[in-house]
C-alpha cells in the first residue's frame, strides 16, 4: 500500500510544479498496483530499462510468483520419446487449450467421479456405437463399475445391436458416391460402410424378441432396454463371439439404459410397426422421468454424489440434466443440483448448438450445485477422441468400482421418490406460489 507521511499520500504521485515525490518503485520502475505490489501498469521506459540492467548485472529475473494467477503448474512438458504411458503423455504434455481441459476431465473423472459414494450417469449422442467405441471403451467402463447409468440416444443402441448379432461393420472412404453406394447395397455413416442387409436382420431381430409374451406391456425404456440385451447375450453366446454389445454388457451388469426419444430410432420405428398388428409393447416416457429422477435423488438420500458424463449433447443431455430440476422444481423435494459436470463437445452456446449450454449456465436453472461449479469440466473436443483416451487414462489411475446393479433397484428408489413427493405436497406451500400470485406473472 502507498505510505502516508503527516496526512499526505507518497509514492509517485505528480506535484502541483509537474515533478514527481521521491519513491523507491519496485522492480525497476514497476508502477504499485491496489494490492501494494509491483504492477506491470507503470511507465514502460523504466521497466525496460530495469530489465536491461538486471540483464547487464546477470540477475536472474523472477517473475510474480506471488500472485494467485501464477499457481498453476509451470509449462516444462515431458520429452515425447514413444515409451511414455497414455496417462503420462495427458499428465505430462497436455498442459493447454483443450489438451488441458482434456487432463482436467480424465483427472476430474478419474480422482472425484470415480469415488465409491459417487453415482456416475453417462449420456451418449453422436454415432459412437457404429465406429466401435461401446467394445473399446463403453463396455470396459460398464465393467468396471465406472458407470453407474446411461441415456443413449436409440439410434446408438440400435447400431451397437449390430456387433451383437455378429453382423459386420466396416471402415470405408467418407469420398465415396452414395449414389454409387446406394446402387451396391452399401449404408455408410460418414467413414462406416455396411451391408444394407445388415439394417434389415437387426430390424427382423427386435420384431422377433418384442412380439414375446414378456414385452406385452408398458414399460420404461430401461425395462425394455433390459429385456433385450438379454436377448442379444443369448445370441452372442450362440455365435461365440464374446461381449460385443452395450445392450448385453448392461444386462449382465444391471445398468439401466434410458432413451430420451423413444420413437427416434430404428428400433422405436419397429416397435410403432408392430402396434398396428395388435402388440401391447409402449414405452413409457413418464416411467423415464421418474426412475431417472429416483436415481440421482438416491444417491443424494443415501449420504453419496452425483456425477454426469456427457458426451455431446441432444436430448440425451438434457434429460441426463433435467433429473434435478425434475426432483426440486417439479417434485418440490428439497435438492441442490448434480456435484460433477464433464461434458465432451464440439458444439458452442453462443450459436444456440450448445445443447444445454454451460455448466454455469445450468447452475441458473438448477441443474448443478453451484457450491460445486469448480468440480465441472467442458472439453471442446471431439468423443471419438477424447473417450478412448480418458477410458485409458481411468484405467491406469483409478482401481474397478464394485457394482451399483441400479436396474436392480429401481423400485426401491421409486419408493423414496414417492415417498419424499408424497411429503412435500402434504406441505403448506409459501404464500409467494399460491394461485393470488399467478396473474402477476403473465
Amino acid at each position: 500500500m502507498a505510505k502516508r507521511n503527516n496526512g499526505k499520500r507518497e509514492g509517485g504521485r505528480r506535484e502541483a510544479g509537474g515533478g514527481k515525490r521521491p519513491a523507491d518503485r519496485e522492480r525497476g520502475g514497476f508502477k504499485a498496483s491496489r494490492h501494494g505490489k509491483a504492477s506491470a501498469a507503470g511507465p514502460k521506459a523504466q521497466q525496460k530499462l530495469a530489465a536491461e540492467q538486471r540483464e547487464k548485472r546477470g540477475q536472474q529475473h523472477t517473475a510474480h510468483e506471488t500472485s494467485r494467477f501464477l499457481r498453476g503448474q509451470r509449462i516444462d512438458p515431458r520429452r515425447i520419446d514413444g515409451k511414455e504411458t497414455v496417462a503420462e503423455l495427458i499428465e505430462g504434455t497436455y498442459l493447454a487449450y483443450n489438451a488441458a481441459r482434456l487432463r482436467e476431465a480424465c483427472q476430474l473423472f478419474t480422482d472425484k467421479m470415480l469415488d465409491g459414494d459417487v453415482t456416475v450417469g453417462l449420456s451418449i449422442t453422436g454415432a459412437l456405437t457404429p465406429a466401435g467405441l461401446a467394445m473399446s471403451a463403453l463396455i470396459p467402463l460398464i465393467e468396471a463399475g465406472f458407470v453407474d447409468w446411461i441415456i443413449s440416444t436409440g439410434a446408438n443402441l440400435y447400431h451397437d445391436t449390430h456387433f451383437g448379432l455378429g453382423l459386420a461393420m466396416h471402415r470405408g472412404n467418407a469420398q465415396e458416391s452414395d449414389v454409387v453406394l446406394r446402387e451396391e447395397g452399401v449404408v455408410r455413416i460418414y467413414d462406416i460402410f455396411f451391408d444394407y442387409d445388415v439394417l434389415l436382420s437387426t430390424d427382423a431381430f427386435f420384431r422377433k424378441i418384442i412380439t414375446g409374451k414378456e414385452f406385452q406391456r408398458p414399460m420404461s425404456s430401461a425395462e425394455f432396454h433390459n429385456l433385450a440385451g438379454k436377448y442379444v447375450r443369448e445370441r452372442e453366446k450362440a455365435l461365440g463371439i464374446g461381449q460385443k454389445s452395450l445392450l448385453s454388457a448392461a444386462y449382465n451388469a444391471g445398468v439401466p439404459i434410458y432413451t430420451s426419444s423413444p420413437g427416434d430410432s430404428s428400433i422405436g420405428m419397429n416397435i410403432a410397426a408392430v402396434t398396428l398388428d395388435g402388440n401391447k409393447l409402449v414405452l413409457d416416457p413418464n416411467l423415464d422421468v421418474n426412475e431417472t429422477a429416483s436415481i440421482v435423488l438416491d444417491a443424494k438420500r443415501g449420504g453419496g454424489r452425483s456425477g454426469v458424463m456427457i458426451l455431446g449433447g441432444g436430448s440425451p443431455k438434457n434429460f441426463m440434466l433435467q433429473t434435478e430440476p425434475q426432483i426440486h422444481e417439479v417434485l418440490g423435494i428439497d435438492e441442490k443440483g448434480h456435484d460433477y459436470f464433464l461434458q465432451i463437445t464440439d458444439a458452442r452456446p453462443d450459436t444456440g448448438g450448445l445443447s444445454g449450454a454451460t455448466p454455469a449456465e445450468a447452475v441458473s436453472w438448477g441443474k448443478i450445485d453451484p457450491d460445486r461449479l469448480p468440480d465441472a469440466v467442458v472439453c471442446y473436443l471431439d468423443s471419438t477422441v477424447a473417450l478412448p483416451l480418458l477410458t485409458s487414462y481411468a484405467f491406469a489411475r483409478h482401481e474397478p468400482r464394485p457394482l451399483k446393479r441400479l436396474f436392480d433397484r429401481r423400485e426401491k428408489m421409486m419408493t423414496r421418490l414417492r415417498q419424499e413427493y408424497e411429503k412435500s405436497s402434504a406441505e403448506p406451500a409459501e404464500s409467494d406460489h399460491t394461485d393470488t400470485k399467478l396473474p402477476q406473472h403473465r
